[in-house]
């Protein structure tokens, strides 16, 4: 099963990528960092989401990532599927922070579940065979709409969307061009996927 070790965000200044996210989620080797000019510009194709427990752990990672520098898209707030929010980090890249539970269960934590990379592609369907083909397990497929996989590190998980979908659920425009920024480091192998993101062997 395919494992994956480590997200890559491209940025022109690491330092304060690093800093941003210790401040801001308590990450740690799930991130790396590299330094990038690669142009970009609008929604890169792709969130970030981090699964928690519950509402409280929502508001604490929300609340610390905007002290610590993000932009908020859209406030954390109970929907149909649970509790959530979404922001921008300083280096471009969007998150968001979700909880299927709409009421706390426990004390207060910042415990993260799982880190999910929501790539949002033209052709759901498409990558999906793309990605079968270099070994990846399929976990959850919703048709042409939606694929989670299996990794081996369940703390690390990929996914796939309609890029429109991807950018309505974080609240942005679709548009946008250039760089992803980003480059996922596993166990799968080098190569760029139909959509143009980058893996790289660890």
């Amino acid at each position: 099963m395919t494992a994956i070790e480590t997200v890559i965000i491209e940025t022109p200044d690491t330092a304060a990528a690093e800093a941003f996210y210790a401040a801001a989620f308590g990450l740690g080797d799930e991130l790396g960092f590299r330094a990038s000019e690669a142009p970009t510009s609008g929604f890169r194709g792709f969130t970030m989401s981090l699964i928690v427990s519950q509402p409280s752990t929502v508001d604490s990672l929300h609340s610390t990532a905007l002290e610590a520098g993000a932009t908020e898209i859209k406030p954390a707030t109970k929907s149909f599927w649970g509790y959530g929010s979404a922001l921008q980090a300083p280096d471009g890249t969007i998150w968001t922070i979700a909880s299927s539970s709409k009421k706390d269960t426990g004390l207060a934590t910042r415990e993260i579940d799982d880190i999910v990379i929501l790539l949002g592609v033209d052709d759901v369907a498409a990558t999906k065979k793309f990605y079968v083909g270099k070994g990846l397990e399929v976990s959850k497929s919703f048709g042409s709409k939606y694929v989670e996989f299996a990794t081996a590190d369940k703390h690390i998980k990929l996914s796939l969307y309609g890029r429109k979908a991807a950018a309505k659920n974080a609240g942005v425009s679709p548009d946008g061009s250039g760089s992803h920024r980003i480059v996922i480091r596993g166990d799968a192998g080098t190569f760029t996927d139909p959509d143009g993101f980058v893996w790289e062997a660890a």
